[in-house]
């Protein structure tokens, strides 16, 4: 407890930009959140007031952290499972806990737990050789999808196999380094959804509207809320699949469940489980403008044990599109959010403090409205328009990005 406050002190392992927008919405609490970055930099350092630095793999530095925090939250999965142990057993209250967060860091686990629940799975198989890949190919037809069972995000840790000689090759390059492996049916998607549930340790739980995200070289590039064209049914068996799941895995806090639409029985659309992710995840962005409640508030709710806040949209149609990083040169920040206000006052621009690199998610934009292509078209511009500066911006074409199909995580 915060003797200044007398409010409880939340710590955050990890100090990217989840940690920073959740810092923002601790403010608003009475808090300041306890972060623990690698360096100055990072983005929480930057902007909050109680940081201390180490790395997240590193028990002492762990326990050091945990000192004075009444509960630690993550905003990664890469904290070791056996360091969480640990800390629990030493009295640290830690959400989500170690048995649940293990089904987001461990694809394998995730996949077994997931079949024994009768959740929705793509066809799988762990990798412990290469005839293992090649067998599954053959089974289930190429091409297939092989990922490494833990370490991977953004496109990152997945690997499209077209055939069994590219499967020989790249499964014995892998597993000699070390890497451990399953392989996935690759899915013949509609499109990729996603679903967020939060639930206190009292066992509340609040869901949010499902929304499409859109995939663009193996990144996400915009969400869509809610998911336009999306039948009730089906968006209630997703918010349901995601409430069972949340209750099921015991996590506490916000769960994300990214989702393949794919065509079921009679052509009827249908849902298969593509990741988890136990943290404030990007599919989640639209709603600090899009929601009564933030993703980022109802995450530090749900660790406190508060009741759930409020979920509805605030607007008939939200898009959020990320702002990836450009190449350098050309007119800096500040000049591109100068000329992206004066023509896009509707715009929420949020920025992350991160040095710019090419492909890099530095911040994403939020635009709300009525009309779905108007206001997609309206954030897609921004974000360009902030990733290449107002001259390149102009000539954005109004059509939105498309999706693409693929068997790859967001």
């Amino acid at each position: 407890m915060d003797s200044r406050t007398g409010l409880p002190v939340v710590g955050m392992v990890g100090g990217g930009q989840l940690a920073r927008m959740t810092h923002q919405s601790a403010i608003a609490l009475g808090q300041s959140l306890r972060v623990l970055a690698l360096a100055p930099d990072d983005g929480a350092a930057l902007v909050a007031a109680d940081v201390q630095y180490g790395d997240h793999t590193d028990l002492a530095a762990l326990r050091t952290f945990a000192k004075g925090c009444d509960v630690v939250t993550f905003d990664h999965e890469h904290v070791p499972t056996e360091h969480i142990r640990t800390l629990a057993a030493e009295g640290v209250t830690l959400f989500p806990p170690a048995d649940a967060l293990l089904h987001a860091q461990d694809k394998r686990v995730m996949r077994e737990r997931l079949g024994e629940l009768g959740a929705p799975n793509p066809a799988w198989r762990p990798v412990a050789e290469p005839a293992d890949l090649v067998g599954f190919g053959d089974e289930v037809g190429w091409p297939v999808v092989l990922k490494a069972a833990s370490g991977g995000y953004d496109g990152r840790g997945v690997w499209p196999v077209a055939d069994a000689a590219q499967a020989v090759e790249l499964a014995t390059t892998l597993l000699a380094g070390g890497t451990r492996l399953i392989v996935e049916e690759r899915v013949a998607l509609r499109r990729e959804l996603a679903v967020q549930v939060a639930r206190s340790p009292f066992g509340q739980v609040a869901a949010y509207p499902v929304v499409e995200t859109v995939q663009r070289d193996g990144i996400c590039v915009e969400v869509l809320a809610p998911a336009p064209g999306l039948p009730e049914e089906l968006a209630v068996a997703a918010q349901q699949l995601a409430i069972d799941l949340a209750t099921s895995l015991g996590v506490v806090g916000l769960l994300a469940v990214e989702l393949f639409e794919v065509a079921g029985a009679s052509g009827r659309p249908a849902l298969v489980v593509n990741e988890l992710a136990m943290r404030p995840h990007n599919s989640g962005h639209w709603t600090i403008e899009g929601a009564r409640t933030s993703q980022f508030e109802q995450h530090l709710r749900a660790v406190l044990d508060y009741p759930m806040g409020d979920t509805s949209l605030t607007a008939p149609v939200v898009v959020m599109a990320n702002v990836l990083g450009g190449e350098p040169g050309g007119m800096s920040i500040d000049e591109r959010l100068h000329h992206l206000f004066a023509a896009e006052p509707g715009a929420k621009v949020h920025l992350y403090g991160k040095q710019v690199r090419p492909g890099r998610k530095i911040g994403h934009v939020t635009v709300l409205g009525d009309d779905l292509d108007e206001v997609r078209a309206r954030a897609a511009r921004a974000a360009r328009w902030l990733r290449e500066g107002h001259q390149s911006a102009r000539g954005v074409s109004s059509r939105a990005p498309q999706s693409r199909t693929k068997g790859r995580p967001e």
